[in-house]
């Protein structure tokens, strides 16, 4: 059996306490779905938000407002900010059977995980990252060939058939969508009101998905 999954990169939480988050104390993924409790969707928004949590003071064009003083607000500044936004992850593939696991490399960002449907549409091949490990997707003629480490000649690989990819991304969208109406509502409990529309409006442009209503947005 083949399982997609659309997956976070996770660190250490290294102390963040702005809302209530579940434990990371080191480097994995976290899958993302409707099955998440309040204090995994609070990690996954903190995990997003800590992707783009890059100096704004440093803007050569000047065209981003400074850094806030309030901590929420400096958390979030770069998440409210940019105009394109990044999520360290991408898409996990498990076959089940073997216990071979395909996942996203270093270069890997989940708000590209469109770019599967390009083996669909057009075939060729799309890589994940590059050294140490570099996770190769290709399709060859009606299979897609996953190759968890590009760079082994000796590499575990999944191999799934073509007309499978599309059901197992039409899940990935809808996995996605169902953690967006989780965060929608995490947002109504966690985040003052002026911040829940924009915070989540911003983590599904990351996950390149329609924003969810969040309950006393304004």
């Amino acid at each position: 059996m083949i399982v997609m999954q659309p997956v976070l990169e996770t660190r250490p939480l290294d102390g963040f306490d702005l809302w209530p988050v579940a434990g990371t104390g080191s480097a994995g993924f976290l899958a993302l779905d409707g099955g998440l409790s309040p204090a995994e969707v609070g990690t996954a928004v903190m995990l997003v938000a800590r992707c783009n949590d890059i100096d704004p003071d440093v803007d050569p064009d000047g065209g981003r407002p400074p850094r806030p003083a309030d901590p929420l607000d400096s958390f979030l500044h770069g998440l409210l900010t940019f105009e394109q936004v990044y999520a360290a992850g991408g898409l996990r593939v498990t076959d089940r059977a073997s216990g071979i696991e395909f996942q996203p490399g270093c270069c890997d960002g989940l708000e590209d995980w469109r770019d599967w449907h390009g083996l669909l549409e057009h075939g060729g091949l799309v890589g994940y990252g590059h050294e140490p490990v570099s996770p190769l997707a290709e399709r060859f003629g009606s299979t897609v060939r996953l190759t968890v480490n590009a760079d082994q000649p000796d590499s575990p690989v999944i191999v799934l058939p073509v007309a499978d990819l599309g059901g197992l991304l039409a899940g990935v969208e809808r996995d996605l969508g169902a953690f967006l109406g989780l965060a929608g509502d995490w947002a109504g409990e966690y985040l003052p009101p002026g911040r829940r529309g924009p915070v989540i409006a911003a983590v599904a442009r990351a996950l390149d998905l329609p924003a969810p209503t969040v309950p006393g947005a304004t």
